[in-house]
């Protein structure tokens, strides 16, 4: 009743059997093996082996089915990163439930949305943020219990997800579930508008770790993986639960926000042999003045980076400072992970890489849908065995995303002359400046190689003319710079860089810019 991954088929071949339950997949093979002692997970509250994260999941598993989830319910899950995410997550998956994560960083409004349009049967909350919860739960028509983790008690009704673990049973046999059944959603990051719920099947989580987690990055049992990305969207998801604990590795959770020093701190204690983030995260790291000369990892062997490009200039400060050049890669929710990427022993600068990662395939195909030119701009589009069936109650927005096995990310890009993937921006972003495609992304990588730019975001402007131009916030690492002499020096900066019609005719200094909770610029908001 477990997959099987054989690695010396090209692409690798995965086995997953027709009754197929993903939860017990990913832990129980572990149980009655050596790795049964071996830490799966060590949060704030220390390691737990792989043996008593199996009991935690069951005790889980049971605890929803006292409070009435059934198979296909859904359950909302706002948790911070502990050994209580995979525990529910993979409890409500055992018992044929339908775990959907949420970001914790929303809003009441959000979050209202989110439980109304899933129609959750059961939330489970971390205490640190029930108050985010609490004005919006008396009115939700479709959710029946409350479940609160961590603190002393929940408001009015709700329950103690420690008191619920204690009562329940420490043993319990999968849902008879197959591998086609919908085993989770995860909600887009909604920056083009409100999120969608992507539903993923109980398959899809190990093919992301035969694809990435083996062929490409080769995580071993004994690794330690540390993610800034949070587990609760996809690439956060595949980091720090999903690879690991199939290969029998230990995942370190932070709950805390990973600013710099927090980051840098978790790498000095426990020292992880992976480290993923984001690219505004290694960017922070490298300009906080508090980490130019400290250490991170002794044992660390792969960074990885993805959720938006990582800037040329990002990425080369990486490698000299800590001597690992980051793995830049391309994932969407809609495919649950990394789909395409640089590669040990093979990466450029300023690229997604050469190659997909094995079990996908990609093209670039214009407006017309058909494949571009070598060279030229197309929206990327890919095929793999893990995309979303469909998107909850969007049939629209899913026929617009979803064609057969091709899935459009609304991603644009270029091979360069070798072959590499150069991304231009979202579909949504590119500017037309002149008749000719302007890529954001071109102009704000020129801008971060300026030595006084953290960040930057571009963005269409309209001249007097009416005609659209290119125009830039930017954040400086000293906001005490800032004045009409650098905007010019910047403008002249991008000048010697790109071609003349790309550089930004405004240059607008700002504080900070609007960002996801997964790191994406939400240029949509510059352009109100």
């Amino acid at each position: 009743m477990y997959s099987s991954v054989d690695l010396t088929a090209n692409p690798p071949r995965v086995e997953v059997p027709r009754e197929y339950n993903a939860a017990r997949d990913l832990v129980d093979r572990h149980l009655g093996t050596e790795r049964a002692g071996h830490p799966a997970v060590i949060d704030a509250a220390g390691a737990h082996t792989y043996a008593e994260l199996a009991e935690r999941i069951n005790r889980a598993g049971n605890a929803l089915l006292d409070l009435g989830v059934r198979m296909e319910s859904r359950v909302a899950i706002c948790l911070l990163d502990s050994v209580d995410f995979p525990a529910v997550f993979l409890g409500a998956i055992r018992i044929g439930a339908v775990p959907i994560p949420l970001n914790t960083l929303l809003t009441a409004a959000d979050y209202d949305y989110m439980l109304r349009d899933s129609r959750a049967h059961t939330l489970v909350v971390s205490a640190e943020l029930y108050p985010s919860f609490a004005p919006i739960l008396g009115g939700q028509p479709w959710l029946r219990e409350v479940v609160v983790a961590g603190g002393r008690s929940g408001g009015a009704g709700a329950h103690r997800l420690a008191d619920l673990l204690a009562a329940a049973g420490p043993d319990l046999e999968p849902a008879p579930t197959t591998s086609d059944d919908v085993a989770f959603w995860l909600y887009t990051s909604g920056t083009t508008g409100a999120p969608k719920g992507a539903m993923h099947l109980h398959r899809h989580l190990v093919h992301t770790v035969a694809g990435y987690g083996l062929a490409v990055l080769g995580v071993e049992p004994d690794d330690v993986v540390f993610s800034a990305a949070k587990l609760f969207f996809a690439y956060g998801l595949g980091n720090a639960l999903t690879i690991p604990l199939y290969v029998g590795a230990t995942a370190v959770l932070f709950p805390g926000r990973p600013t710099p020093d927090a980051v840098m701190e978790v790498l000095r204690e426990h020292e992880p042999t992976l480290f993923f983030g984001v690219p505004t995260l290694y960017g922070n790291v490298l300009a906080d003045p508090a980490n130019e000369r400290a250490a991170g990892s002794s044992r660390l062997r792969r960074c990885i980076s993805a959720g938006e490009p990582l800037p040329v200039g990002v990425a080369r400060a990486w490698e000299e400072r800590f001597g690992l050049a980051p793995l830049d890669g391309i994932g969407t929710t809609e495919m649950l992970h990394v789909f395409l990427t640089n590669r040990p022993g093979d990466h450029r600068y300023g690229t997604t890489g050469r190659e997909p990662v094995p079990g996908y395939e990609v093209k670039l195909v214009g407006e017309d849908g058909e494949p571009v030119p070598p060279g030229e701009i197309g929206e990327l589009c890919v095929r793999g065995t893990t995309a979303a069936v469909a998107y909850w109650n969007q049939r629209e927005k899913s026929l617009r995303s979803f064609h057969g096995p091709w899935t459009r990310t609304g991603d644009k890009y270029r091979r360069d002359e070798d072959g590499y993937y150069v991304c231009a921006g979202r579909t949504d972003d590119m500017l037309k400046v002149g008749g000719i495609w302007v890529s954001p992304f071109e102009v704000e990588g020129a801008l971060i190689e300026h030595d006084d730019v953290l960040e930057a975001a571009v963005v269409g402007g309209e001249d007097e003319n009416g005609l659209v131009k290119p125009k830039a916030f930017v954040v400086l690492t000293d906001p005490g710079r800032a004045s009409p002499e650098l905007a010019a020096e910047l403008q002249r900066f991008v000048k010697a860089r790109l071609a003349p019609y790309k550089y930004p005719r405004w240059i607008e200094f700002t504080g900070d810019l609007p960002k996801t909770a997964t790191g994406k610029i939400k240029r949509y908001q510059l352009r109100a």
